[in-house]
């Protein structure tokens, strides 16, 4: 299965895309899609075209992406939760289902504490998918949440199979 993970900026959004089977974990593809638009509405449309993109190169089956949480600025928060409308609008236009994680659960899945910071993530990811040389961060958090996605699928399965 092909899972893109999206990291929703309203500047700089990051994607990742691995394929998880019987074998494990298999990187993809990773980037970032970097807005140029000064009008806000232009800018969702680059990511809305962006991630279009990305999904018809790659065939992903499913989408996961970041939850939107409220820090100290209401602003940024209102625009991050518009960008990640126009990541998901994307997906669903092409039919993928949408899966959401918390930062905390991707960081908990990923490094094994949900307060770990954004370079024991990357460092994570990077061995998850034996991935050798630089690696963004706003790609690494994409990726880690695919990761995250693929995880929590397994253990669902696994789930299933037992009470079968």
């Amino acid at each position: 299965m092909k899972i893109l993970g999206i990291d929703p900026g309203s500047r700089l959004t990051g994607y990742g895309i691995i394929e998880h089977g019987p074998r494990g974990y298999r990187y993809i593809a990773s980037g970032c899609i970097r807005i140029s638009a000064d009008y806000f509405p232009d800018r969702l449309k680059q990511i809305f075209d962006g991630i279009c993109q990305i999904t018809e190169q790659h065939q992903p089956e499913q989408m996961a992406i970041e939850q939107v949480f409220m820090h100290k600025n209401a602003d940024s928060a209102l625009k991050l939760g518009q960008a990640r409308g126009a990541a998901i609008c994307a997906v669903q236009s092409l039919g993928l289902p949408v899966f959401e994680y918390a930062a905390r659960q991707v960081k908990q899945a990923i490094a094994g504490k949900g307060s770990a910071d954004k370079l024991q993530v990357q460092h994570m990811v990077k061995i998850l998918l034996n991935i050798q040389g630089d690696l963004q961060i706003d790609a690494s958090d994409a990726l880690g949440i695919s990761l995250c996605h693929a995880h929590y699928q397994q253990t669902a399965q696994r789930l299933q199979q037992g009470y079968q």
